[in-house]
């Protein structure tokens, strides 16, 4: 009788014993898959800010180009088509970037700094002059540094 009994003592400390196991093994696989898919969701939103960030300014290079295109005496109507269809192209990427960043981190408190950057842009191709030129290029990149400001507090 005492054999059988530490028998069943043995078979139920086995099982006790294989269960808590199981038990800690899940809930750290557990742990261990919501850090790493925190980390690539915080890894996707730093590539869509700084994707964005990056569109926006190569847009604002290209605008400033063919706002000298533009303005050049005489004008080389070659090279300001070429300025123009850089700033489309760029127009594009930077409205896709923004569609990207608006998918995977969709915040409406960064939707008003991505309208002031839009706004800023949409300025440069109306500069009366060189230093308002420059006064708006300067607003643009206050605007950025507000816009990546925000977005880096949200990456913790």
């Amino acid at each position: 009788m005492d054999t059988v009994f530490a028998s069943l003592v043995a078979v139920a400390g086995t099982l006790i014993g294989s269960l808590s196991t199981y038990l800690f093994q899940r809930r750290t696989t557990e742990r261990s898959e919501a850090r790493a898919r925190e980390e690539r969701v915080r890894q996707e939103r730093l590539a869509a800010y700084s994707g964005y960030a990056g569109a926006v300014t190569d847009l604002k290079r290209a605008q400033i180009t063919l706002w000298f295109r533009r303005r050049a005496v005489p004008r080389d109507e070659e090279r300001f088509a070429e300025a123009l269809l850089e700033s489309d192209r760029h127009g594009a990427a930077a409205e896709t970037a923004a569609f990207r960043l608006r998918l995977v981190a969709d915040d409406r408190d960064l939707r008003p700094l991505m309208e002031a950057i839009s706004a800023k842009l949409g300025e440069i191709t109306h500069a009366d002059d060189r230093r308002g030129l420059i006064a708006i290029e300067a607003q643009f990149e206050e605007a950025v540094g507000a816009f990546l400001d925000a977005a880096a507090s949200r990456l913790g």
